[in-house]
């Protein structure tokens, strides 16, 4: 066994604890920063199969944005993660079923992988990674599924923002629907005035100290 696969090896091992973390802690802001350990045991992985562009975009998309917005918006609700405990004995059975299906079609997928590779997958090159090759990929054969991503992604966007947008008594909140539907003359008032003069005040020279 080389250096590689010791390496490979460790940083899986790492991936794999990790991995259990996130869906084992019990604080939403331990999960998050065990899964920004995973993004980082994964690019280690790419860095290894020479895929340095890949590595680089998930630390520095996934890590450096995705995670630290995920940490800000848990951080900005403010939800009451005991309440939400309450009801997990009652879909546990229905998870366990959808858990299981999602395990068994991952197996099938890399038992078959290993014994036969799958059709239509591209033969691995020293071109794969290179950012030239993943452009053309992305925007010519799988240019509707990008185009789906982005929609996607930019829900997200919306609903994080619609989330953050309530009502509280300890913050100043400001209505978007009331500020669009102001108009300028409501904005500011135009009254007259009468001219008010200044008091007169009394000459002091030659007062004694």
């Amino acid at each position: 066994m080389d250096f590689t696969a010791i390496l490979f090896w460790v940083f899986s091992a790492i991936l794999m604890v990790a991995g259990v973390r996130v869906i084992t802690a019990q604080n939403p802001v331990h999960a998050a920063l065990a899964l920004v350990l995973c993004f980082f045991q994964a690019a280690f992985i790419w860095m290894l199969l020479k895929a340095e562009f890949l590595a680089i975009t998930l630390v520095l998309v996934y890590v450096g944005a995705v995670m630290v917005l995920f940490l800000f918006v848990v951080m900005m609700l403010d939800i009451d993660f005991a309440a939400m405990r309450q009801g997990f004995k009652r879909y546990l059975l229905v998870g366990s079923i959808v858990a299981a299906v999602l395990v068994f079609e991952i197996s099938v997928i890399v038992v078959k992988g290993f014994y036969k590779p799958l059709a239509g997958l591209p033969v691995a090159s020293a071109t794969v990674g290179q950012t030239k090759v993943l452009g053309l990929a992305m925007f010519q054969q799988y240019a509707f599924a990008v185009e789906i991503a982005s929609i996607i992604l930019l829900v997200a966007i919306i609903a994080a923002v619609a989330l953050t947008l309530r009502k509280r008594k300890d913050v100043r909140y400001n209505n978007p629907q009331a500020a669009i539907r102001t108009k300028a003359k409501d904005r500011m008032r135009i009254i007259k005035m009468g001219s008010i003069k200044p008091p007169v005040v009394p000459s002091v020279e030659g007062a004694q100290p």
